[in-house]
């Protein structure tokens, strides 16, 4: 009999669960193993929770093995001024995670060990088993391609959104982007991919000593091609649980500079791109000290095929679709 697994919930739309959904749903289906979003469609043999989930009666009362895939907390809305419904969205969005993670996994699978300490320090301690297995990527679909000789440097930001209390992400690429340019011997460019609201993007192309060029949301297949066409890339988002742009990055060749913050260290080693200081408190998202990372992205920028080769290898080391797909089945029916 086929081995047959359900994933819920089957989010829509741009970000990391999309993505992770997209990549193991047909990862599995390759190896023969069928999958239903639905749990009234079994029989199925174990549930695999991608975060959170409104059907929290269905999934106490399952009979099968559930595992739950956990990424970071949301935290923002409590640190910046959010809309009130922003802000107990994401407060009943941690409730039902740590809800899930507390009386309903037989498994939790944290996306990096960043986040695995993050969840037990915030929301206790537990028996449950656990293993700690970081996102991948197809190395075939997301891979180095012939570089073109260009006239500017390109620095890279890929985000599925940069407002809603993210917009300090975009401010940090300016001001380093700045910082950088005034090292290297070419001219600098900073390419957005992502939502970013019209208000936004005419405040920064006005204040912006570097300029911009807005891409806006693209589709997942595009994403190669840009990140070939780049330079760096420049991981925005502060204390991330394992973001798929830099893993996508560094299977691309591209080098990553980012922050030291949530998982970047066990993403990023020093062959692949640079992972300076914040130099003042990220969790109070303080501004950060541009100047040590600056230098990391002109070193980067100006030896470029080291830091393309190094990026590439660790990806093939590290970052496997395969790999991955082997841990989740591992823990869903192992």
């Amino acid at each position: 009999m086929t081995e047959r697994i359900c994933i819920v919930p089957k989010v829509h739309g741009v970000g990391g669960m999309v993505s992770f959904l997209h990549k193991f749903s047909t990862a599995v289906e390759k190896r023969g193993v069928a999958v239903t979003f639905d749990l009234k469609d079994g029989p199925y043999s174990a549930i695999l929770v991608i975060g959170g989930s409104r059907q929290l009666l269905s999934l106490f009362r399952a009979r099968q093995r559930v595992v739950q895939r956990l990424d970071g907390i949301n935290w923002i809305h409590r640190k910046k001024p959010i809309s009130i419904k922003h802000s107990l969205r994401s407060e009943y969005g941690n409730l039902v995670l740590s809800l899930i993670r507390r009386l309903v996994a037989h498994r939790i699978v944290y996306q990096s060990e960043f986040s695995r300490v993050w969840w037990n320090q915030t929301f206790g301690l537990l028996k449950t088993p656990f293993s700690v297995v970081h996102n991948a990527v197809d190395l075939e679909m997301y891979k180095p391609e012939q570089q073109i000789a260009n006239l500017v440097y390109k620095l890279l930001v890929v985000e599925g959104s940069l407002g809603g209390g993210y917009e300090g992400g975009l401010a940090n690429a300016v001001r380093l982007a700045e910082a950088a340019s005034k090292l290297v011997s070419k001219p600098l460019e900073l390419l957005v991919v992502g939502g970013v609201d019209e208000a936004l993007k005419a405040e920064w192309n006005a204040k912006s000593a570097v300029p911009i060029a807005w891409a806006g949301k693209v589709r997942r297949e595009a994403i190669p091609a840009l990140m070939n066409a780049a330079q760096a890339l420049f991981s925005a988002d502060v204390h991330p649980a394992c973001p798929n742009a830099v893993i996508e990055a560094l299977a691309c060749g591209l080098p990553v500079v980012a922050y030291d913050t949530g998982s970047l260290s066990e993403l990023v080693p020093p062959t692949a791109g640079v992972v300076a200081p914040y130099g003042s408190n990220p969790w109070n998202l303080d501004v950060p000290v541009a100047g040590p990372l600056a230098r990391g992205l002109a070193t980067v920028l100006e030896n470029q095929p080291k830091f393309r080769a190094g990026a590439r290898a660790h990806a093939e080391s590290a970052f496997g679709l395969e790999t991955m797909t082997d841990q989740y089945l591992d823990a869903l029916l192992g």
